[in-house]
C-alpha cells in the first residue's frame, strides 16, 4: 500500500530545487538528484521521473511553485489508479 503521505515528501523534496514558475517538464530535470532516473517508491509505488512523465499526460504547465505541481501529480496518479 502506498503512503502518499511518504511520496509527497519525496516528490517536494525531488521537485523543490526547480526554478519556478516552470513551463515544461524539461524545466524539472536540472532539478532531480539522479536525473530523469530519480525514482520515487512507496509501498508497491514505484517509478522514475521519466515514467511519471510519460504516464500523466503532461500536466496543467505552468505551475507556480512545487505544491502546485506535487498537489496536481499526486492527483493524476489517483485519478489512473496508479496510487
Amino acid at each position: 500500500m502506498v503512503d502518499k503521505a511518504e511520496l509527497r515528501e519525496q516528490l517536494v523534496e525531488a521537485f523543490e530545487g526547480a526554478d519556478y514558475p516552470i513551463n515544461s517538464p524539461m524545466d524539472l530535470v536540472p532539478a532531480l538528484p539522479n536525473g530523469p532516473s530519480t525514482t520515487f517508491e512507496s509501498g508497491d509505488f514505484s517509478m522514475t521521473a521519466m515514467e511519471l512523465n510519460t504516464k500523466l499526460g503532461g500536466g496543467d504547465f505552468p505551475y507556480e511553485t512545487v505544491e502546485a505541481f506535487v498537489d496536481d501529480v499526486i492527483e493524476q496518479l489517483e485519478s489512473n489508479d496508479e496510487i
